[in-house]
């Protein structure tokens, strides 16, 4: 057994972390959510709606995060995963990465799992009721771009919308475990998923390293073109559930606009998109998709390059 199969079995969260539980913190006034990381919470509109409201509004961003991430794993991740587990994702791969997939694709289950299993707890505890989320018109948007741009590979797509987002560097992963005053729970399990996601990073930047080399140059071509709208699909603040929950608060309908507006404005917008994509942007240039024709203009015309 390889040290990477062995590390897998024996640290995986999924094959030895506890059910992670949520404590009597909900009553101490631990914060569900960084306040710093919820653009619209200072906005003077939400801060006139009083403290009890906002404490409301952070526990609804956090489920809204728990909600697309358990979606986004088991809807997004493990499609492309399972093609490269079962042997049909187009490159060839051999047993140890087809087993590697594998793991992934049980990490991503169990993530989407404490996820949900953490918006129960902390609901029933804080008795703030998650709105409904739906992630269709994400998806849609984010396969509309490959299909666009790859219109006969739907398999290529898909892979390339996983090692995108896979390779991303996001500040809640970073932030939310450092932050003392969040509840140990959420805190816990944002650790556990970053322990995960750091070796799933390196797979599928080395299984995009490996897609690469196989695809020929017009295929690379398209592909690179491709990227730069994956990206930023990935990273664009999702402003439905902000709306809804903003909404929920009492905020009238032009407040809720007003705060939106002045919350995300678009070059506060780019400057995290650019932030928290560096590392895909760097992978994507060590293996040449700049250099492909259209490919640098793609990537700067998306704002991704400095």
């Amino acid at each position: 057994m390889s040290t990477q199969e062995r590390d897998w079995y024996q640290r995986a969260g999924v094959r030895g972390g506890p059910r992670r539980r949520l404590t009597d913190e909900v009553a101490t006034g631990r914060a569900f959510f960084p306040p710093a990381l919820v653009p619209y919470l200072d906005h003077p509109h939400v801060a006139a709606l009083g403290e009890a409201k906002r404490r409301e509004l952070l526990a609804r961003h956090l489920f809204q995060y728990l909600d697309f991430t358990a979606q986004f794993e088991t809807r997004v991740v493990n499609r492309a995963t399972e093609r490269i587990a079962g042997n049909r994702c187009g490159v060839a791969t051999d047993v140890p990465v087809r087993l590697d997939a594998y793991r992934i694709y049980c990490d991503e289950g169990y993530h989407s799992l404490y996820s949900l299993d953490v918006i129960q707890q902390v609901s029933l505890a804080s008795r703030v009721t998650p709105l409904e989320y739906d992630f269709g018109p994400f998806l849609r948007r984010l396969d509309a771009i490959g299909t666009e741009a790859l219109p006969y590979e739907p398999a290529l797509a898909q892979l390339l919308q996983v090692v995108v987002f896979e390779t991303l560097i996001t500040a809640v992963l970073n932030e939310i475990p450092k932050d003392p005053d969040v509840l140990t729970v959420v805190r816990d399990i944002v650790r556990d998923h970053a322990k995960d996601e750091g070796w799933h990073h390196a797979f599928f930047a080395q299984f995009f390293r490996e897609l690469w080399t196989q695809e020929s140059g017009a295929s690379r071509g398209r592909i690179a073109r491709c990227l730069p709208g994956l990206i930023r699909c990935s990273l664009l603040p999702d402003l439905r559930p902000v709306r809804a929950s903003l909404a929920a608060a009492g905020l009238a309908p032009s407040a809720v606009e007003d705060v939106v507006r002045d919350s995300y404005p678009p070059a506060s917008v780019d400057r995290g998109i650019r932030r928290a994509s560096r590392h895909a942007v760097r992978l994507f240039q060590e293996v040449g998709a700049m250099d492909v024709p259209g490919g640098a203009e793609a990537f700067d015309a998306a704002g991704l390059l400095p």
